[in-house]
């Protein structure tokens, strides 16, 4: 397993829509492991394949936040095929726009098809922080930052941030 690099806003990457996953092989299996690992080591909880630059259907959570008990998940192709009346709002944070959370209203419950990490057909029924970070991950797929669901001068602000932050973060070096 390797760490890879995540992307971060502002980059053209995050925002384009995402693949779907042909055949479920070795070479995914590999992607899905170096995803978890380096979701772990950020830390975070989910993390969707666009993120480190692979423009691929493909979300791995672990809502556990227990070293010692971890319960990875995989979603390959995943689909939500029906959604709730009802919104639950979290305060939402993400790997790709670093120190940055807003209070989100999503569907408090959602049903989810999908690929698990073999390539088996599922179904998830979440409710909750899962249905909220399903929700949160599948986005990415579709070239979405949870700071698109804010106002345009909020969003504006972050986007600022972290276009500085990018900047005053390069390395330097003196020859």
């Amino acid at each position: 397993m390797a760490l890879r690099e995540i992307l971060t806003e502002p980059n053209k990457i995050l925002r384009e829509k995402s693949v779907n996953v042909d055949i479920v092989n070795k070479d995914i299996q590999i992607l899905m492991d170096d995803m978890l690992e380096t979701m772990y080591a950020a830390p975070g909880i989910g993390l969707a394949a666009i993120q480190v630059g692979v423009p691929k259907r493909i979300i791995v959570m672990d809502l556990s936040r227990d070293e010692k008990e971890r319960a990875p998940m995989f979603f390959i192709n995943p689909k939500i095929t029906w959604k709730a009346d009802e919104d639950s709002t979290y305060e939402e944070g993400c790997l790709s726009v670093p120190n940055q959370f807003a209070k989100i209203d999503r569907p408090k419950n959602c049903n989810v098809n999908y690929l698990d990490y073999f390539g088996e057909p599922k179904t998830l029924v979440a409710e909750g922080l899962l249905a909220t970070c399903i929700q949160h991950e599948m986005d990415h797929l579709e070239g979405i930052l949870f700071i698109d669901y804010l106002s345009k001068l909020k969003k504006s602000m972050i986007i600022k941030k972290l276009s500085k932050n990018k900047k005053e973060n390069v390395d330097r070096i003196v020859v």
